[in-house]
């Protein structure tokens, strides 16, 4: 089988969208996201949406799975898999090759590693069964049942955890509903590789971009509208340390300094889950930094192989 699919991956600010946007306009495909919080309305600035990058001479390149669901909605990995196999499928009927973009680990793995999910259905007996319960006495429920917790988030918000709970006993007395056939995919993987320190200063300045355009203002809206703090904690790093300064927790100071250096940590657990990746059998071919000309003769090279 040829090629079907081309991923680019790499750690936050490390410029993979932009490549992607080019890519795509030399390929002339579309783009499919695998960032776990861009599928949310409203939530823009701190996700580095950056739609007008989308817009390349004179052109829009069609993105999907971006601004899908609202940010109180419990989004999961099982729906992302679901809705990238349509996307795929779609795509992929009109003759084109789709981009896969993101650093999003698990979405990318839930792809790449085939990964067996069921639709589990909401359980009311349980969910009725713990409505006294308090909120850590929850959480240690679900670490009993699943010690690995792969997705911390799911421990901060009551919602999630009791998600969480409904996902981790359905194998116990049910049969559960497949995602379906999964569709044959041969991707083709580029990697977009910078060394640390270059990596910091990149974030350093995209932070600070973000602020400028009025992520603050953001994060307030948001809450304004009815997303609860607790909520805007579990919506990634720019959320909770904003929504923290918003609450008088911490200075404007403090904020940014732990926001750049969480985000920076945040990149190095993206490398180490791209190692784990190729450990499970990914190849993924490294391109160093913005060099658009290296990946572009990589990714026609391996097309017309």
């Amino acid at each position: 089988m040829s090629k079907n699919l081309i991923v680019i991956l790499g750690p936050t600010a490390s410029g993979k969208t932009g490549l992607a946007v080019r890519l795509a306009l030399d390929l002339n495909t579309e783009i499919i996201s695998a960032d776990s919080r861009q599928v949310y309305r409203g939530m823009d600035i701190g996700t580095g949406k950056d739609l007008g990058d989308y817009r390349i001479d004179g052109r829009n390149i069609p993105c999907h799975l971006i601004d899908i669901v609202d940010p109180d909605y419990d989004f999961s990995m099982f729906e992302y898999q679901a809705r990238f196999y349509r996307c795929f499928a779609e795509i992929s009927s009109r003759g084109m090759i789709p981009i896969l973009v993101g650093g999003t680990g698990l979405y990318l793995s839930a792809v790449l590693e085939d990964y067996r999910m069921d639709a589990v259905p909401e359980n009311i007996e349980l969910r009725e069964s713990l409505k006294e319960k308090s909120i850590e006495e929850l959480r240690q429920r679900l670490l009993a049942l699943n010690p690995t917790l792969h997705n911390t988030t799911d421990l901060l918000d009551r919602s999630r955890i009791l998600r969480a709970l409904e996902i981790a006993e359905f194998p116990r007395n049910r049969e559960a509903g497949s995602t379906g056939e999964r569709p044959a995919i041969d991707p083709l993987v580029i990697g977009i590789h910078w060394d640390r320190e270059s990596l910091r200063r990149r974030i350093t300045l995209r932070l600070n971009e973000r602020l400028a355009m009025g992520l603050i203002d953001e994060v307030k809206e948001l809450n304004r509208s009815g997303i609860s703090w607790e909520r805007l904690h579990s919506l990634g790093l720019e959320y909770r340390y904003v929504a923290l300064y918003l609450q008088r927790k911490m200075s404007c100071t403090e904020m940014v300094r732990t926001l750049t250096n969480r985000i920076f940590q945040f990149s190095k657990r993206q490398g180490t889950w791209f190692r784990r990746m190729e450990r499970h059998g990914i190849k993924i071919f490294w391109v160093e930094g913005s060099d658009y000309e290296s990946l572009e003769k990589l990714t026609r090279g391996i097309l017309t192989a």
